[in-house]
């Protein structure tokens, strides 16, 4: 199956630094596709899977990484199918690793394997293990705005790096995500409803056409919270355009600040207050 596909394989142990480096390896390659812990990559998207690392317990993430799962091979070989691709790099943490998981998809043997310590030097790799132990954090070769819905909730940050395509060649930007995994031992993440309220509230003080906040209930879900959200609007000016874009304000800022996806939000104008000149009334 798909014997014209040319295999390459990173390997290195976990924690040194291969998905921070997966893209420079398979630029160096000719590589265009990338198979890293569950997800099939493609340039800055991910175009099959879901990360491994949004398993609950490092022996679920072990057996997505392998592709174990029925559903899971089914769509990476449907996505093999439609894409075609002429070559492809899979990073794993041992040279068996790599082989079960190009045995497990049906890819062809694996032509060639590049180590760590080929591209990496001892200090950046003891570097990089000293992260991963103190602070949990691991890397994601794909832009933040990628996977921010399947980690919703969970501690993403962009990680912005220069790339050269070439000598006399303009350098260019490519993203990678940093995150922590929900077996990370560091410890849950989680937001407090009062936290939402008090965001919520800041930003109607900052809208002219909102007196105040009356009700904000919040349901949490596992892709993110959804809000419905009660408040007191005064007479006059455009209020329909003035709460959307306090609604657009609201989830900016609530996803930014909490790096949770916000699922819906609905805001409703439940009481009016005329101005002072016509008396005052509610």
């Amino acid at each position: 199956m798909r014997k014209k596909m040319k295999v390459y394989a990173f390997v290195g142990p976990s924690g040194t630094g291969k998905s921070y480096r997966a893209q420079m390896v398979a630029g160096e390659h000719n590589i265009e596709y990338i198979i890293d812990d569950g997800i099939l990559v493609r340039g800055n998207d991910i175009i099959a899977g879901s990360s491994a690392k949004k398993a609950p317990t490092k022996i679920e993430t072990v057996k997505k990484a392998l592709f174990k799962n029925e559903s899971q091979k089914k769509e990476m070989k449907k996505a093999f199918n439609k894409y075609k691709p002429e070559s492809v790099l899979i990073l794993g943490t041992s040279d068996k690793m790599v082989e079960e998981i190009a045995n497990n998809l049906e890819l062809p043997k694996i032509e060639k394997i590049v180590y760590i310590t080929e591209v990496a030097t001892e200090e950046e790799i003891s570097n990089a293990k000293r992260i991963r132990t103190t602070e949990g954090k691991h890397v994601i070769p794909v832009p933040t705005f990628e996977i921010k819905k399947d980690f919703s909730g969970y501690l993403l940050d962009p990680l912005q790096i220069f790339k050269s395509k070439g000598s006399g060649e303009k350098p260019y930007m490519t993203e990678k995500s940093i995150i922590r995994p929900t077996f990370s031992y560091i410890g849950n993440y989680t937001i407090s409803d009062t936290v939402f309220r008090q965001i919520i509230e800041y930003l109607a003080t900052k809208t002219d056409s909102i007196t105040e906040v009356m009700k904000v209930r919040v349901n949490k879900t596992e892709n993110g919270p959804s809000f419905y959200i009660e408040v007191e609007v005064k007479y006059g000016g455009n209020l329909v355009s003035e709460l959307k874009e306090f609604k657009e304000k609201c989830i900016k800022d609530i996803e930014r600040q909490t790096t949770m996806n916000i699922v819906n939000m609905r805001i409703i104008a439940k009481k009016l207050t005329l101005p002072n000149i016509l008396g005052g009334n509610k």
